[in-house]
């Protein structure tokens, strides 16, 4: 076990190497965007510091809050729905009982994160990801919320990748005090330097502790237990005891999400975010704000030149009095040179960089999205088409947070909660179909609006032409529009009525209309015959004559 052990720890130096080259960058976005995150070192924990000393203006600190709230608005907004669970048959998902077992169990998922800490720690990792380019959080099963989310702040995780690129690998270095370490991983599996502590009542002394979780290279496919899933999962004090083991366990799935905002190549981390790519404007915004409060102090406090004389003695306060011989020849107090400093051109730079900014973080289209939720449709719809650049700039970005961070959160959500039985039994049909997810969240469907905006222009074009030509509503299948239309919106299943139910709904109509039409016709039919009954055509009625050829026939 001491063997394993340190390939456990020699694992750990080689990603801690491959990770020291990112250090001073996200260092200096540290100091001057998000001075609260970032642990570097083991022993950077509750310190309460002033740590925002390099930043003079807020624009970026601010721009990267709108950013947050925005990607959490936009795709994972408690206030509404965000996701579907879906099969790939869309024959399948057609069947009423299946539609409706998929819209229970999303809704049921939904209740699990908000019940839990998950849409905090969310927001913390947008936060993270527009920063640093990468964020990261575990999720594990918890006896209480059914899940928990354990957020990571950049510098406190080392992450590695399979060979498709992947993120499979995740180790942890931190500090746990005695009485805590104790308490998750008992008395019996800690060191015998910390049991030491524990036994002399020393409960808030720090120890380290490494986490690792990393595929498992063996394994019994025929057991089912915690040591020989397909993850494992091991802590360990480094150190102590030939690094002893605390705890060995493991997963079935992935439980780490480690959301990147960018990948270029092969690398482990995400680049090019906009904490990366406005780092430049934000060192030059402090930079001119240092500059203009130097004019600023210039103007209103500029050097003097006292007379020997008074030295000692002067007073440059505000309502301040200073004696002096006015005989004297160099007597008074007075400007050392004239300040008269033009600012403008500073504060134009100042405007231009902040603007840069806020593009870099998206700002305007973010403020564009809200405000266009309290517009009238026409008007929304206007607005969203002149953004529809900025949107699909965007796309990348949402895809992969989609693909790297809420894929993952819904996929281990699910597994917990169908291990501990909180979904009703599914209908038989589903029986070897895969679940797939689709995303109805506000950024989703602005992604999705250029399908929707076609939809429109067809259908009102088709509209238009039927007016000359009402044929041409021959070629639109309104069944399917309708039903492409709701999946695109993200209307809840039940809303919808199911195309089995319409075709009985409609043969019912067709009966009942034809019903109608016999009863309608029997007044005629009667009135005819009286007419004939009536008519003399020589011999007997016209009637007569009508019946007496049935009769033949």
């Amino acid at each position: 076990m001491a063997d394993l052990n340190e390939r456990y720890m020699k694992r750990l130096g080689s990603l801690k190497l491959e990770r020291e080259s990112y250090y001073a960058h996200w260092k200096k976005i540290t100091d001057t965007l998000l001075p609260r995150s970032g642990r570097y070192f083991l022993e950077d924990r509750n310190k309460g510091e002033r740590r925002n000393t390099s930043i003079y203006d807020s624009t970026g600190t601010r721009a990267l809050n709108i950013l947050a709230a925005g990607m959490m608005a936009g795709m994972s907004s408690p206030a509404r729905k965000w996701f579907n669970l879906a099969l790939s048959d869309r024959e399948l998902m057609e069947f009423q009982p299946v539609k409706e077992w998929l819209a229970q169990a999303a809704e049921i998922l939904r209740d699990i994160f908000a019940r839990s800490n998950a849409y905090r720690v969310l927001h913390g990792l947008y936060e993270e990801m527009g920063a640093f380019g990468t964020g990261c959080a575990y999720v594990f099963r918890d006896h209480k919320d059914l899940i928990r989310l354990y957020p990571q702040t950049v510098g406190e995780f080392y992450l590695g990748q399979s060979n498709r690129f992947e993120v499979d690998t995740i180790y942890r270095e931190f500090q746990m005090q005695i009485a805590p370490l104790v308490q998750e991983f008992e008395y019996k599996n800690v060191s015998k330097t910390a049991q030491a502590q524990y036994d002399k009542g020393n409960m808030d002394e720090w120890v380290t502790v490494m986490h690792a979780i990393q595929p498992r290279k063996e394994r019994d496919l025929n057991k089912s237990n915690n040591t020989n899933m397909a993850w494992e999962s091991v802590f360990i004090e480094p150190g102590q005891d030939n690094n002893q083991t605390l705890r060995e366990s493991g997963f079935n799935q992935f439980p780490a999400l480690t959301p990147r905002w960018i990948v270029r190549g092969g690398d482990v981390y995400g680049s090019d975010c906009p904490g990366m790519t406005a780092l430049g404007d934000i060192l030059q915004l402090q930079d001119d704000q240092l500059k203009k409060a130097k004019g600023i102090d210039y103007m209103s406090d500029p050097p003097l030149q006292i007379p020997t004389a008074l030295r000692g003695s002067e007073d440059v306060l505000p309502g301040g009095i200073s004696y002096y011989d006015p005989a004297a020849p160099t007597g008074g107090i007075r400007s050392s040179f004239e300040v008269n400093l033009n600012l403008q051109h500073l504060l134009e730079d100042i405007l231009d960089v902040r603007g840069r900014i806020n593009s870099a973080f998206f700002v305007d289209m973010f403020q564009m999205i809200s405000s266009q939720q309290r517009m009238q449709p026409e008007t929304a719809r206007e607005v969203q088409e002149k953004h529809e650049e900025k949107l699909l700039i965007l796309g990348p970005v949402l895809e992969r947070n989609q693909n790297e961070l809420l894929d993952p959160l819904i996929d281990n959500a699910f597994m917990i909660a169908l291990e501990e039985g909180h979904f009703p039994p599914p209908p038989e049909e589903m029986q070897g179909h895969e679940i797939s997810i689709e995303y109805i969240s506000m950024l989703a469907q602005a992604q999705k609006a250029v399908g929707i905006g076609s939809l429109d222009r067809i259908v009102g074009t088709v509209g238009q032409m039927a007016a000359v030509r009402p044929e041409a509503l021959d070629k639109l299948n309104t069944d399917q529009i309708i039903d492409e239309y709701s999946n695109m919106l993200g209307i809840a299943p039940h809303l919808i009525v199911a195309n089995e139910e319409v075709a009985i709904i409609r043969q019912d109509r067709a009966a009942a209309q034809a019903q109608a039409q016999q009863m309608a016709a029997i007044p005629e039919m009667a009135n005819t015959a009286k007419t004939l009954s009536e008519t003399n055509v020589g011999e007997g009625t016209a009637l007569d004559n009508v019946a007496s050829q049935f009769t033949q026939l």
